[in-house]
């Protein structure tokens, strides 16, 4: 930090702190701030939380979670159709925003999205020869489609609006 007895380093760009004359000037971008500071990170960017063992196998059982409550919601939603639906996407809410507080990132939010959308699309609604199948083509299966797919982007969105590790504070010092 510079101060009237010229207590800035050289190759800090303080000015003319470093020739001392005392004088703080405004271009230097770390004047202000000691050498050893923390810099807290820019507004709106998200640090990278560390692939650990542990987060590893959270995502893994968010994977396998996917694709039962995809399942699950599949046979529910058909059984009992207007609370039979909205309990299928409380599961799926449920799942999605569970995920991404257990992880604290929105790949918490992601793993079980991706489980759930490929377990749905490609395995759940496909029709097989015989004419079996579990989506029927009412009201009900197209809203379970639609709003999983909502549901994950909204809890994936909220996710990454959420700020982390920035301390509230007054704005510019």
């Amino acid at each position: 930090m510079s101060t009237a007895k010229g207590g800035g380093n050289a190759g800090e760009g303080n000015g003319g702190a470093a020739s001392g004359k005392g004088k703080r000037s405004r271009a230097g971008g770390t004047s202000g701030m000691p050498s050893g500071a923390p810099v807290a990170p820019p507004a709106g960017s998200v640090p990278a939380a560390p692939l650990t063992v542990g987060r590893v196998g959270i995502y893994v059982l968010l994977l396998v979670a996917g694709v039962l409550v995809a399942g699950a919601g599949t046979l529910v939603q058909a059984a009992w159709f207007p609370g039979g639906l909205a309990l299928a996407l409380a599961g799926v809410g449920g799942l999605f925003y569970g995920g991404g507080r257990a992880t604290g990132t929105s790949a918490g939010v992601l793993v079980p999205g991706a489980a759930w959308l490929v377990t749905v699309f490609l395995l759940l609604s496909n029709v097989r020869p015989e004419g079996d199948f579990l989506f029927g083509a009412g009201l009900g299966s197209y809203i379970f489609l639609l709003g999983g797919i909502v549901v994950a982007v909204i809890c994936a969105t909220a996710q990454q609006m959420r700020p982390t590790g920035v301390r509230p504070g007054r704005v510019g010092g």
